[in-house]
């Protein structure tokens, strides 16, 4: 009987690490269920993404009335922060403390700014919809104040607790351990997403405060259990006679490695590609497709299913040799084919041809940013922190400014449309949308212009043969 156990637990360890995603990413000094809690911080900014950028934005278009050029403008605040991700990477990296922690004070202060900002986030947003006798300003104030707080905090967790996995994971393990993060992170978000629906499928302004500070509590909670007992002390590396390098020389440091300031700006052109969309989906699908509140939330959990699926596609295919420049390039492609469905099934009024739109927009971006945050690994020059804080800043930066960019164009457009200023073929209301989603097939476009020259080129004749087919081939 025990040899029997034994070879059933060896046919087990077996299994698991052959079919289950990102097994192989445990090792010795970082065990799986030691990583699995790590990773609970992904899960919260997974958690806090839905919300500024799925629940929130539709609860305050189409129940509470707000404008949209207003929500775009209050989801993009977080930008302010967002360039400042590469600096907090980078201070992560040489920061002093007494204990001899450098991750756990950036994770913990960004953890009280989530709390913060989720904490009175409901209450300006029922002020913001007017329903309350004092001046408008207030409930501008509040919810700009709550968004920025909530906002500043998933960046400063999410580049701190990267940087962190990077540190305790050996050097062969690293790209495993970071892309089973980003699986976390969607994990999240499809699990919160999910929540979210149910919990306000019978929408009302106090379940709503219900829902927001019940978010504001997980988050604390998972991310006190994620940060325990998880950096080892170190003061002998945290002494003062320690070097500081300046952070300017850092950073040109890693812009002048080849091919750095192309692939950011490939980076930047995919992500906004990809994001411009992010607080439309939803009001699309209510507004022009009819979805209730239940139904369109769902839709960010088939977005991050389609993404998580394509992270195993992506892990796959990476780890048989396929070029992680030509991977992202294909992420953008299916974006570009994504964007179409999704054009089609407003013309359409389809609203399960809008649902495969968007699971292809989830599966091209996830194609798209296991790639580029593989290879930005590739870049790492003077510490974790700086390759991860650039590519995060890069990116959040260009989501956020395509945020604010979409719902502007949304707003613009449709009110042009709706006087007739477009003619008497443009007056529908999914015009405004529309506008917005043929700018991200031209943006994706962008990104493959951009990431074509860093392709590495194809080593067999065949290939060779056929390379004027390839992303290679596209003008620099």
């Amino acid at each position: 009987m025990r040899g029997f156990e034994a070879r059933m637990a060896r046919a087990w360890t077996v299994l698991g690490t052959r079919f289950l995603p990102f097994a192989d990413a445990a090792t010795a000094e970082l065990p799986l269920d030691r990583l699995l809690r790590l990773s609970l911080f992904q899960v919260t900014v997974g958690m806090g993404l839905v919300l500024l950028t799925g629940t929130l934005n539709r609860v305050m278009i189409v129940e509470l009335g707000v404008s949209a050029w207003l929500v775009a403008l209050m989801v993009s605040l977080p930008i302010v922060f967002a360039p400042f991700r590469a600096l907090i990477g980078f201070r992560s990296d040489t920061h002093r403390s007494a204990l001899g922690w450098r991750r756990v004070p950036f994770l913990w202060m960004g953890t009280l700014l989530q709390f913060g900002g989720f904490a009175i986030m409901p209450f300006a947003l029922i002020l913001l919809s007017g329903d309350s006798q004092g001046p408008p300003w207030i409930g501008q104030a509040g919810a700009a104040l709550a968004f920025l707080l909530a906002g500043a905090g998933l960046h400063v967790v999410q580049t701190a607790g990267l940087s962190l996995a990077t540190d305790l994971a050996p050097a062969e393990s690293r790209p495993r351990v970071v892309a089973l993060l980003y699986v976390m992170l969607l994990v999240g978000m499809a699990g919160s997403a999910l929540a979210f629906g149910a919990l306000l499928a019978d929408f009302d302004q106090i379940q709503l405060i219900r829902v927001v500070q019940g978010a504001a509590l997980a988050t604390m909670v998972l991310n006190g259990v994620a940060l325990w007992k998880q950096e080892p002390r170190d003061p002998e590396r945290m002494a003062r006679a320690a070097p500081r390098p300046p952070f300017r020389s850092a950073w040109r440091a890693f812009a002048a490695r080849t091919g750095a300031r192309r692939f950011l700006v490939a980076v930047g052109l995919g992500t906004a590609g990809f994001a411009m969309q992010d607080i439309l989906l939803e009001p699309y699908g209510g507004e022009i497709l009819g979805l209730g509140v239940g139904a369109t939330t769902k839709l960010t959990a088939l977005l991050a299913g389609a993404t998580l699926a394509a992270c195993a596609v992506a892990a796959r295919a990476l780890g048989s040799g396929v070029d992680v420049h030509r991977l992202a390039g294909c992420g953008a492609l299916v974006g570009v084919v994504a964007f179409c469905v999704i054009l089609f099934a407003g013309a359409l009024a389809s609203p399960p041809l809008f649902r495969l739109g968007t699971a292809l927009i989830g599966f091209g971006a996830g194609l798209f940013g296991v790639s580029t945050l593989t290879a930005a690994m590739s870049f790492e020059s003077g510490g974790a922190g700086l390759a991860l804080g650039a590519w995060g800043a890069v990116q959040a930066t260009a989501a956020g400014g395509a945020i604010a960019l979409g719902g502007a164009i949304r707003d613009g457009v449709g009110a042009l449309a709706a006087q007739g200023l477009l003619g008497p073929a443009l007056t529908s209301p999914s015009i405004g949308y529309g506008a917005v989603y043929y700018l991200e097939i031209a943006l994706l476009f962008a990104s493959l212009i951009a990431i074509g020259p860093l392709v590495r080129p194809a080593r067999s004749g065949a290939a060779e043969r056929s390379a004027r087919l390839e992303l290679a081939g596209f003008p620099g």
